[in-house]
């Protein structure tokens, strides 16, 4: 049976030159995203219901622990191995699982010791035993089979579905049958752990190759060598994703962090679902283009411009319906998160924008630049960040984030992307343009309809806000295709041409 289902996976493999398998590939991630995110957000909007605020604060501050060991040690291994000219790695797999696995243990080790002192530091002491369960989490993965980077590595992207879902699917029937028992934060642990082991059965059984802890200098080095400003970006990411929840923390309150988690979670699950994606798909394939710059710069756009055609109207929508979506699905208790939700769609926004700036950046052989950015965005956002949230709470938090990635952050990522592309400010804004035109009307659209309806359940009333957002922008995006040649429809054409032959 497990051999016919390999066989099945196998057969569905992406195949053609490396526009082809990229268009193929990003199917298969798209159906894989789509597929995690619905699961989530179904998930999450049960638990909603079922917890407390509080319950999601004890949990974001158990991942803000292990969150900021997980950047601090990341080793860009995979990056590394994703880079290779070489198409079989196997002679550094061995060496990548002892790595990791020693780092694993180490964070395992050190949470446990840990977690009275950063429950303690953010003044809620019942987190402690949910740091150290959570903490279990990197050493699971740590012991995944480390030929998962194949999936990535050749754009086999068929498998890693298979990989990914297995655990959402995990972390949802652990999560919501704890719920429905005992509805406390144990449901949101349990499930998180879920994901990890199903994914680590899952990693064996869908690759052949079987690993042995070995460790070999040289080609630990030459990985960690190219990793290292993979860690540095790692960092400094955890200091601007992550540095905005720790204050909230310390300054608010656990139940003021859940608001905040859960407002950033829902507002961004599209602008993150379309980023992954797109991260997943374009630095493999950039990196085997990456000698050239033609190809390479040809691939960007054609990536930007289907980016932006999902993530834009994602963002504006988000930011029109949040107020009835809160009220019918979430409850009144989720009130005070609106505002906060609204202003973090726009995150989600230039995230998406900006989503494969990095795969570029990597391809090229200068993955320094994320570090030198995310550096530069930890400075301006450690200058503002306490005063602003004193003062005006998450949603003062929400803005000064957003603000910052608006300006200047996305001038200087751009213009080191000019740099690498050898292209022009113009050319970017022409892809920018349109879909923000076309999402714009579309909330315009959406907000008069939702004052001139009351529809009773709020439900119904979300469901038209949707339909009325899919309408509207269907035909402004048809319509700026006719007038302008936007060349949208072109390649969208060649995407189902080629994913049909």
């Amino acid at each position: 049976m497990l051999d016919r289902l390999k066989q099945l996976f196998a057969d569905a493999s992406p195949s053609g030159g490396v526009a082809e398998q990229a268009i193929k590939s990003g199917m298969w991630v798209m159906s894989m995203n789509v597929s995690d995110r619905l699961l989530q957000l179904l998930l999450t909007v049960i638990l909603a219901s079922l917890l407390t605020p509080a319950d999601f604060g004890l949990m974001g501050i158990a991942l803000l622990g292990l969150s900021s060991l997980r950047r601090v040690s990341k080793l860009g291994l995979d990056e590394s191995l994703i880079h290779q000219h070489e198409e079989n790695v196997d002679r550094y797999l061995d060496t990548a699982l002892t790595l990791k696995t020693i780092r694993g243990l180490l964070i395992v080790v050190f949470l446990y010791v840990a977690a009275p002192f950063i429950a303690g530091f953010l003044n809620e002491p019942r987190a402690t035993d949910v740091v150290r369960v959570v903490g279990v989490s990197p050493l699971l993965i740590s012991l995944h089979n480390p030929a998962v980077v194949y999936f990535k590595k050749n754009l086999d992207f068929n498998f890693q579905f298979l990989y990914n879902v297995s655990g959402s699917l995990a972390r949802f029937a652990v999560g919501l049958g704890w719920a429905l028992v005992f509805q406390n934060v144990w449901a949101l642990v349990f499930g998180f752990l879920a994901a990890d082991v199903a994914r680590l059965i899952v990693s064996y059984a869908a690759h052949d190759y079987r690993p042995w802890p070995r460790f070999n200098r040289g080609r630990a080095k030459e990985m960690i060598g190219y990793g290292k400003w993979i860690t540095g970006s790692s960092l400094v990411y955890f200091l601007y994703s992550e540095g905005d929840d720790i204050i909230v923390a310390v300054l608010l309150s656990s139940t003021a962090l859940g608001f905040y988690r859960l407002a950033y979670q829902l507002s961004n699950a599209p602008g993150t679902e379309v980023s992954e994606v797109i991260r997943d798909v374009t630095f493999p394939a950039f990196s085997q283009v990456q000698d050239d710059i033609e190809a390479l710069r040809r691939g960007f756009f054609q990536s930007l411009r289907l980016t932006t055609l999902v993530s834009f109207p994602m963002a504006f929508g988000i930011a029109a319906v949040t107020p009835v979506f809160v009220r019918a699905f979430l409850g009144t208790k989720w009130v005070p998160m609106i505002t906060t939700m609204q202003i973090l769609a726009g995150y989600g926004l230039l995230l998406s924008v900006t989503s494969s700036y990095g795969s570029v950046f990597r391809a090229v052989g200068r993955p320094d630049y994320g570090t030198k950015l995310g550096a530069t965005r930890v400075v301006l956002m450690a200058i503002l960040i306490v005063p602003v949230t004193m003062r005006f709470g998450i949603e003062g938090t929400a803005a000064l984030v957003v603000g910052l990635f608006a300006f200047p952050m996305f001038q200087l990522d751009t213009y080191l992307l000019l740099k690498c592309l050898d292209t022009t400010w113009t050319r970017v804004l022409r892809e920018l343009i349109y879909p923000f035109v076309a999402a714009a009307i579309m909330a315009g659209a959406v907000v008069y309809t939702d004052r001139m309806l009351t529809l009773d359940p709020l439900a119904l009333e979300f469901g038209v806000l949707i339909l009325v957002g899919v309408v509207v922008y269907t035909v402004v995006v048809s319509a700026l295709e006719f007038q302008f040649d936007w060349g949208i429809e072109r390649q969208l054409r060649t995407m189902v041409d080629t994913v049909l032959n």
